[in-house]
């Protein structure tokens, strides 16, 4: 067993000033630590969006009725508070594991040898990203669950997911300039694929927002629109994304694109078909809440297969720095 070694005064000043260079030093990850890491904090991402989508399904929004603290007088939730109560403060509380994941990935990133600066500024947006979503969650509580506040809620989420599914991929390449796998017009088409789903996603929080689960039991304030209109609206924007994946991958086999982004656009229209389905039979099923949870991390996965589709379009190989010399014993070996 190896001793551990003496903590000096010197020592417990640098971790203090600067907690991640003290742990980079001491700690040099594996490319798979790191990779892992990312995905973990992506995984959480996305299990928190499935939670709080459990929460407004649950008629839970309201169960701790303030914030910071679940009630005037306490913390946590109490046993008074029943169902709702212990599901809204659970929710609260994975925020911290959102948080833990977040962390990880990026003391992974910053103690990964030769330090990557554009992957560690990654991890700390997402940390920033999370605090900002907390405190917006928390304003969600206190103006009554407001329709608007909810959607912004949802969509700086996504924008977790983004920049988390953004760092997964970073951990996955090299830091050499990015060099495109297709065409200027493919590229310019897949940017409409973006485009139109991101229009996709911020319609389907107008939908959530003007349709029947409010959130909570009580009187709670909806958007002033047609639920069914939008409804249809939303389908029609979905037809458009599906129809443009389908067509993406016929370009892509008619200029001979490379297996990446011929995976990666498959594996959308995939995702779409199932989601899809699960939209149609919800709607005719008068919106069963198993079936709104199972559409929103259909969701999730849309937007993650988007943007792998657009990070396919290109490659980045590692630098010279980032490819570790030949030791001195190999040297002399060859010698």
């Amino acid at each position: 067993m190896e001793p551990v070694p003496n903590v000096t005064r010197a020592d417990a000043v640098a971790a203090v000033r600067n907690p991640l260079a003290f742990i980079a030093e001491r700690w040099t990850p594996t490319n798979r630590t790191v990779q892992r890491a990312a995905l973990a904090a992506l995984v959480m991402a996305v299990v928190i969006v499935v939670t709080g989508g459990a929460v407004r399904l649950t008629g839970s929004g309201l169960g701790c009725p303030t914030w910071p603290k679940c009630t005037d007088d306490s913390l946590t939730a109490t046993s008074a508070m029943g169902f709702h109560g212990a599901i809204e403060f659970g929710n609260r509380m994975l925020t911290y594991v959102l948080c833990a994941a977040i962390g990880w990935a990026t003391i992974a990133a910053r103690s990964q040898k030769p330090y990557r600066r554009g992957l560690t500024r990654l991890g700390w947006a997402q940390f920033w990203i999370a605090m900002s979503n907390a405190v917006l969650g928390g304003i969600v509580v206190l103006v009554g669950l407001n329709p608007y506040t909810v959607a912004v809620h949802f969509l700086l989420a996504t924008a977790l997911i983004t920049v988390a599914a953004l760092m997964w991929q970073r951990t996955r390449e090299g830091d050499a300039a990015p060099r495109p796998l297709v065409g200027k017009p493919v590229q310019q088409m897949v940017w409409v694929l973006v485009t139109a789903t991101i229009l996709l996603i911020a319609l389907g929080t107008v939908v959530t927002g003007a349709g029947p689960h409010a959130g909570d039991s009580s009187e709670v304030e909806r958007i002033p629109l047609d639920w069914e209109n939008v409804t249809k609206l939303h389908s029609v924007l979905a037809w458009i994304v599906v129809t443009l994946t389908f067509a993406l991958w016929f370009v892509l086999k008619a200029v001979d694109a490379p297996k990446g982004p011929l995976d990666r656009t498959r594996d959308l229209f995939l995702i779409l078909l199932g989601q899809g389905v699960i939209g149609y039979v919800q709607y005719f099923t008068d919106l069963p809440e198993a079936l709104v949870g199972l559409h929103m991390f259909g969701s999730c996965l849309v937007w993650i297969g988007v943007l792998r589709v657009l990070l396919s379009l290109r490659e980045r190989p590692e630098t010279l720095a980032d490819v570790p010399g030949p030791s001195t014993e190999t040297t002399l070996t060859r010698a």
